[in-house]
């Protein structure tokens, strides 16, 4: 039987993604966590047992996975509760998402974590296609919290090496274009984010990012406003900020949208 403070696989998917998604806090023990290093998408780890304060978890819900979805979420959730903290618990755990499934994270080529647990990922500065839906992609799927650098294209791969960051986009490294692939595309494999919506959004990328527009439809009006954000932002990072929208709204169209059609007058009586 469900509880009031627990959270279904299929409801925490549909939020995965979004903007309203919680955060998603994996409690495994580590010989869980060994046994299967995959993450629900846009987990952060952390050790299995109580927090040390609630501060990092301020101001946004929880959704707790651990194993099964017994003791360890149950009480992680409990305790953060007793602080303020909206804490869910995922029912059934990591056992009933992967039985389910449902879309799971590959932990293996990412970059190790600062001080604060964040993940560190370089590349050029001003960017257009590419290097802003790698950053939305990696910050709704795989770290929330990841720390995306900009930098002279000269400096890319030293940056990488001196502060342990994963380079992105550039020629050369692992993250990069792989044939016809984009560094999206490259992503997507690598982590394990298959799904239908995503590959849809894949599509409309690797066309505005690599000059095919035949590729799909919609790769023309991503291009248009990719460009246009880039004129209205000398900022990259603000850039980066108002590029998460856009992404958003591509990606609920590739979910939910598409075979939505819009006409004028919409209102027009049947009949009339």
């Amino acid at each position: 039987m469900s509880s009031i403070h627990s959270i279904s696989p299929d409801k925490l998917a549909r939020l995965i993604g979004t903007p309203k998604s919680p955060l998603i806090v994996d409690v495994r023990t580590e010989d869980d966590y060994a046994a299967d290093p995959r993450l629900v998408p846009g987990s952060v780890r952390r050790r299995a047992e109580l927090p040390n304060g609630t501060g990092e978890f301020a101001g946004r819900p929880l959704a707790i996975v651990c194993h099964k979805g017994a003791k360890l979420s149950q009480g992680y959730a409990a305790y953060l509760r007793n602080d303020g903290v909206p804490a869910e618990v995922v029912e059934g755990g990591f056992v009933a998402w992967r039985d389910a499934g449902l879309p799971l994270v590959s932990a293996r080529h990412l970059p190790a974590r600062d001080g604060k647990g964040r993940t560190l990922w370089v590349t050029r500065e001003r960017p257009k296609v590419d290097r802003i839906a790698c950053p939305w992609l990696i910050r709704r799927f795989v770290d929330p919290h990841a720390v995306i650098m900009f930098v002279k294209p000269a400096e890319v791969a030293a940056v990488a090496e001196r502060f342990g960051a994963a380079a992105f986009d550039i020629e050369g490294v692992f993250w990069g274009h792989r044939g016809e692939l984009c560094t999206f595309d490259v992503m997507l494999d690598e982590f394990g984010l298959q799904t239908e919506p995503l590959k849809r959004l894949s599509d409309m990328v690797r066309g505005a990012d690599t000059a095919r527009l035949d590729l799909s439809p919609q790769a023309a009006g991503l291009l248009a406003a990719s460009l246009g954000l880039s004129r209205m932002y000398t900022d990259d990072l603000e850039q980066l900020e108002a590029g998460m929208l856009l992404y958003d709204a591509f990606y609920r169209w590739c979910r939910d949208a598409t075979e939505e059609t819009h006409n004028w007058p919409s209102h027009k009586a049947r009949g009339e």
